[in-house]
């Protein structure tokens, strides 16, 4: 059970949902609502999640209002929900009470016998879908809160009647530490969030007070050097996933079938396993497959299991997802918004067998942009050619910060900024030729851009 608060659904049917479009509130939403639950929500725009879940029933208003939580016996909010939100103050007015999401994930989860939480500055999406498709393949019929979507299910989660939960654990704001995990993953530590956690030390020392909260098994990176200075000396148990070194969970002979794209053989303690060949491109796939078998073994699953899972495994929804093809120009998608992620996906794509790659790059919040300027001026050149828009700033006003998107385009030779997505569109359908590749990249709302280009005629 719960180790927090094991009443904070008891006699409540009416939850309310502030900033309901969120890819985090998204997968809870389901889960609440399949078991019954009467959800409302709201958010201020319009997207791809409010249509899905509207499909559902669940009555979604535009707007943050006052009225909107008249009738809600629990509020959820999301951490980048602003002070001074009006439903918040009316629940307050009104004695209802009032719930972080972060909280109400670690009591769903905490429910579970056996929650699987992953956890990394890069890599939980793809490795808590990948972990959730092995295990529905195997019908070990795992519950799951996933921040993109896997088509597997074509959701972001789903309600399970088994022991496990699979959960995308996030760092920001310290949100994983409401939960307890039975397994606990941590793929990577990197320097992200610093306007919340100010030092590297803070951030690895959250990472390590979520590793502590493990009551069965440590999964580590062993080929990342500051996961390895978060796990030295913790009193629980490891299991490492590596290929550089001699972890427990190792990828021998990893080698590319076809460009972009490893296979491998998993070792498990020096003993040969299986051999898997990803359908997903990129290395760092490897590690996430890695961590993937090692949670899928330890719930039950075979090595063939977990192979079938993972081979059949073509990416979570915004993860390298490909869109379409717009007179010979094919167009994709990826969430990647940090130096370290936006590394790895154009490299990928420089190795595809495209004669150009376009890197379309919203950056997402003012002080991440700030922070990682050089970093991000660097690692877009990488890309043919170079198109970005006004960084968004979600929780963070533009007024309050100083760095703007000519800033970074400045460092980057060739590259072109606009204001909006309607001229990113223009510019670069009117520019792309035959065999490019057009990647959409960041966190943000920039998927709209792709779409726009998929649908666009001259």
């Amino acid at each position: 059970m719960n180790a927090f608060d094991s009443k904070l659904l008891d006699g409540k049917t009416k939850l309310h949902f502030v900033g309901i479009g969120g890819s985090g509130m998204f997968p809870l939403v389901q889960i609440l609502h399949e078991v019954g639950y009467e959800i409302t929500g709201s958010d201020v725009n319009e997207g791809d999640i409010i249509d899905r879940e509207r499909k559902l029933g669940i009555p979604i208003s535009m707007g943050h209002k006052a009225e909107n939580v008249h009738g809600a016996e629990l509020v959820v909010y999301t951490a980048a929900i602003m002070k001074g939100n009006p439903e918040i103050e009316e629940a307050h007015r009104l004695g209802i009470p009032t719930v972080e999401r972060s909280i109400l994930l670690g009591y769903v989860a905490n429910t579970y016998p056996h929650p699987i939480c992953i956890a990394g500055t890069h890599g939980k999406t793809t490795t808590t879908a990948m972990t959730t498709q092995i295990m529905v393949m195997a019908h070990a019929d795992p519950a799951a809160v996933i921040g993109g979507k896997l088509p597997l299910i074509d959701a972001y989660g789903r309600y399970g009647t088994g022991r496990e939960i699979v959960v995308e654990a996030c760092e920001y704001s310290n949100t994983f530490l409401h939960l307890v995990p039975y397994i606990s993953v941590l793929l990577n530590v990197d320097a992200d969030h610093l306007e919340f956690f100010k030092t590297m030390e803070n951030l690895e020392e959250s990472f390590r007070k979520f590793a502590l909260l493990t009551t069965h098994t440590v999964i580590a990176n062993l080929d990342d050097a500051n996961t390895v200075k978060v796990i030295h000396n913790l009193d629980r148990h490891i299991r490492t996933i590596g290929i550089d070194t001699p972890a427990d969970y190792r990828a021998v002979h990893v080698r590319e079938y076809r460009p972009s794209f490893f296979c491998f053989d998993v070792q498990v303690l020096g003993v040969p396993a299986v051999h898997i060949e990803l359908s997903v491109p990129g290395r760092h796939n490897v590690y996430n497959a890695l961590a993937a078998f090692a949670c899928a073994t330890m719930s039950g699953c075979t090595a063939d299991e977990c192979a079938r899972g993972i081979n059949a495994f073509r990416g979570a929804g915004r993860r390298f997802e490909f869109l379409g093809e717009v007179n010979g120009v094919t167009i994709a998608d990826d969430y990647a918004h940090h130096p370290t992620e936006l590394e790895a996906t154009l490299r990928a794509a420089r190795e595809m067998d495209y004669k150009r790659v376009w890197a379309v790059f919203q950056p997402f919040t003012y002080t991440r942009t700030q922070m990682l300027l050089d970093d991000f001026a660097r690692v877009l050149q990488i890309a043919d050619k170079v198109v970005m828009t006004e960084i968004m700033g979600s929780r963070e006003r533009a007024e309050d910060y100083a760095v703007r998107t000519k800033d970074l385009a400045a460092k980057v030779p060739g590259s072109v900024w606009y204001d909006t997505f309607d001229e990113v569109v223009d510019h670069v359908m009117k520019n792309a030729r035959p065999g490019d590749l057009v990647i959409t990249l960041g966190c943000g709302d920039i998927y709209k851009a792709a779409k726009k280009m998929v649908a666009w005629k001259a």
